[in-house]
Order: structure tokens, then C-alpha cells, then sequence
């Protein structure tokens, strides 16, 4: 007993040695980026559909959280509450949907779109590359490049995600996403990308802190609130912040 579980762990640990070790030069020009918005006063915004949600998500509203990271969310393909759940896949290929959600965002000129998507195939994350592109907003794509590079594009133009992107980061997802494999069973199970995902984004926000310390910026970041004194120290920050942030 525990082989698969093992199996899981050690190949997730690998993975995540690989981003340290092949991803810190496109972290530190993801962090550049991030830093430059922020002093020139700019926004930082997230996007993901349904479990690529799930990092965004991850980010935004939490103890030792960068407070200035603000979840772009599109109805129907935010997380796995709409039901049939397979209304979001359906959803997540829909062309124009990512017009819709963009014009109703805040996001403008100058500031940063942090877009994830493991295949980087459908259509909303594709499209919402190519507007933020159009409209002078600056895009660090997230992806396996493995996946991606495997799969044909679903839109029509031919182009994926990454093809707009400003920079783009590799979670290590192989194709299909999923790790461990038995003779006993049809096909590979457990994905790795939620984990790797989760631990790329956390990775690109500890960059952006540590450039603008080196900058003289102090970033704003949330105290546990459950700590003596730390709703307090959030709202001061908020209040100053307020401009730049979206999701209270």
C-alpha cells in the first residue's frame, strides 16, 4: 500500500524542482513586469477557467497574499458550480465569450494580466490573450508547454494562448496532465497541474515582492486576520490601496 501515493509525490517534487531550476529567468521578467506596473501605478488582474481558477483563486484574499492581485472571473467558468458541470467546457470554447468578460473588467492599458490555461487551446483564454494584447494590457501566460505544443488550437485562427503572451511560464504539466499509470487501468490518473500551477503563481509572487524590496517598494500584503491587530492592519492597507483593488 502507498506506492501510488508515493509515486504522486515524488513525481510532483520533481516536477516543481524542474520549475526552480528551468522557470527563475522567466520568474524574474515575470516579476519586472509585475514591479513596473506596480510603481507606475498600473493594476495586476488574474484569469483562469474552471480549475485553472483554482491557482487565480489561490492568490487573491489571504493571509501573506499580495493584496494587489485581483481575480477576473467569467460566469459560468469560474469553478465547477454551474451545473451540468460540462456547461463550462462548453463554455470555456465559446468564441466572443472573452470580449464579454474583458469589457466588463476593470483591466486597462498598462496593467498586467497573469492568464492561465494548461493546453492554452480553447477559446476564451485565447481570445482574452489577443484583446489584452490589443488593448496595451501586458500578459504573463501560465501553461504547460509540453500540453500545449501537443494539441491542435480550437479556435479558428489557429493560435494559442501563448502566442499573444508578453512571457509565459511552464507549469511541467505532461500532456493530459495526469502522472501515474497501472496495467489495470485505461488510462493515466491524478493530475499535477492544480499542484504546479498553484506552486508557479505563489513562486512569480514572492519574485515581484522581492524586486520591488530591492526597488524601495514596500508591497502591500495581508496579515492573517485571525492574528491580534491584523483586521486592522489590512484595512489600513485596503483604504490606501483602494484604487488598485477590485474584489472587496
Amino acid at each position: 500500500m502507498g506506492r501510488f501515493s508515493q509515486k504522486y509525490l515524488d513525481t510532483t517534487i520533481e516536477l516543481l524542482k524542474r520549475i526552480r531550476d528551468e522557470e527563475q529567468g522567466a520568474l524574474d521578467q515575470a516579476a519586472g513586469m509585475i514591479a513596473d506596473a506596480v510603481q507606475e501605478g498600473h493594476c495586476i488582474f488574474a484569469f483562469g477557467c474552471t480549475h485553472s481558477s483554482l491557482p487565480i483563486q489561490d492568490l487573491v484574499y489571504r493571509a501573506g497574499g499580495f493584496m494587489l492581485v485581483n481575480p477576473i472571473f467569467g460566469p459560468g467558468i469560474t469553478a465547477l458550480d454551474t451545473r451540468p458541470t460540462t456547461i463550462s467546457s462548453s463554455m470555456e470554447q465559446m468564441p466572443g465569450y472573452a470580449k464579454v468578460i474583458l469589457d466588463n473588467s476593470p483591466a486597462k492599458a498598462g496593467d498586467v494580466l497573469i492568464l492561465v490555461s494548461v493546453s492554452g487551446r480553447n477559446a476564451v483564454p485565447i481570445e482574452l490573450a489577443e484583446l489584452a494584447k490589443a488593448r496595451g494590457i501586458r500578459l504573463i501566460a501560465v501553461r504547460s508547454r509540453e500540453y500545449s505544443e501537443a494539441v491542435t488550437s480550437r479556435h479558428p485562427s489557429g493560435k494559442k494562448m501563448h502566442d499573444f503572451a508578453d512571457l509565459s511560464l511552464d507549469n511541467k504539466a505532461p500532456k493530459g496532465d495526469a502522472v501515474l499509470e497501472d496495467p489495470k487501468m485505461p488510462q493515466k490518473f491524478n493530475p499535477v497541474s492544480g499542484v504546479t500551477s498553484t506552486a508557479l503563481l505563489q513562486a512569480l509572487i514572492a519574485a515581484s515582492i522581492e524586486e520591488l524590496l530591492r526597488r524601495g517598494f514596500t508591497p502591500p500584503v495581508f496579515l492573517a486576520a485571525n492574528v491580534d491587530g491584523g483586521a486592522e492592519y489590512n484595512a489600513r492597507l485596503v483604504a490606501q490601496y483602494r484604487d488598485r483593488i477590485f474584489y472587496m
